[in-house]
């Protein structure tokens, strides 16, 4: 199998679940998996909702015009962390044409991924930038009542402080969730949900399965965040919503819990971040 062939498709979950972020453009530029063919691969295994999720104003304009064609999908709409701070200049200018997109489609659901990323940024003006870009976007979920999706790589004590600082929206999801049960203690007070991904599923990944341990169940949101993060066992391969109930069988083994109780539970708290899909599961 080459790096890009698709892997097979698992065996369907019991009960319908929610990827609550993925990037449906970027996965059929990396594998050639068109949204089409991602989307009915994904129903046939029961992931029958996903969240695509843009990371500057061209492909966050792309989920919003995905969502309006597909009623399974919801659009979140952001300038990544690491594009704020390469944006120089031009960011200011950026945010605005950004900002016009959100009340544009009532498909819109949440702003992000938005953040802090200390791993790929290292200079101190692009840090600056990216917190600049965090604050605008933390103002706008408060705004429109929408769900604020952090990325946060290597940053984990500056995103609660500018967090706590600007004041966080109602609904804030942890995206690919990458800390130990301290952190995850220290979002969980803070009444945030934490998604986790395949990387739970990796071996050295103990402490992360440790913060996954003590989430309790109407806190815990799951996704692939395809292209990459591809679960065990097919870690390396191309990722997509439909390889998603590796994860999810992954998380009901590890938490001891019946499979088709997780999936609901999964389900409903993707609803209560994002709110209904207005395709019948409201």
């Amino acid at each position: 199998m080459s790096q890009r062939e698709l892997p097979p498709a698992p065996e369907p979950l019991p009960v319908p679940v929610t990827d609550a972020h993925t990037h449906l453009a970027s996965t059929e530029e990396f594998s050639g998996l068109t949204v089409v063919d991602n989307l009915a691969a994904a129903r046939a295994v029961g992931v029958t909702r996903v969240v695509d999720v843009g990371t500057d104003v061209t492909s966050s304009a792309q989920c919003i015009g995905i969502a309006e064609r597909y009623p399974e999908v919801v659009a979140c709409v952001a300038i990544h962390p690491n594009d704020a701070a390469r944006a120089g200049e031009r960011l200011a200018s950026e945010l605005d044409r950004l900002e016009a997109l959100i009340g544009s489609s009532p498909r819109v659901r949440g702003i992000g991924e938005t953040g802090l990323d200390y791993f790929r940024t290292r200079d101190e003006d692009g840090r600056a930038r990216q917190r600049t870009a965090f604050a605008a976007h933390i103002a706008w979920a408060k705004q429109h009542d929408l769900a604020l999706v952090i990325h946060d790589r290597d940053a984990h004590d500056d995103v609660l402080e500018v967090l706590d600082a600007e004041g966080a929206p109602g609904r804030v999801m942890m995206h690919c969730f990458s800390g130990d049960a301290g952190f995850a203690r220290r979002c969980l007070d803070r009444g945030f949900w934490l998604s986790f991904p395949g990387p739970v599923t990796f071996k050295p990944n103990e402490a992360l399965r440790e913060a996954l341990d003590l989430t309790p169940s109407d806190r815990l949101l799951v996704e692939t965040d395809a292209p990459y993060l591809t679960p065990v066992p097919l870690r390396g391969k191309p990722n997509a919503p439909y390889l998603m109930p590796h994860t999810v069988r992954f998380l009901a083994e590890r938490r001891g819990a019946d499979l088709a109780d997780l999936c609901a539970d999964l389900e409903a708290n993707a609803t209560a971040v994002f709110g209904p899909w207005g395709s019948g599961d409201d």
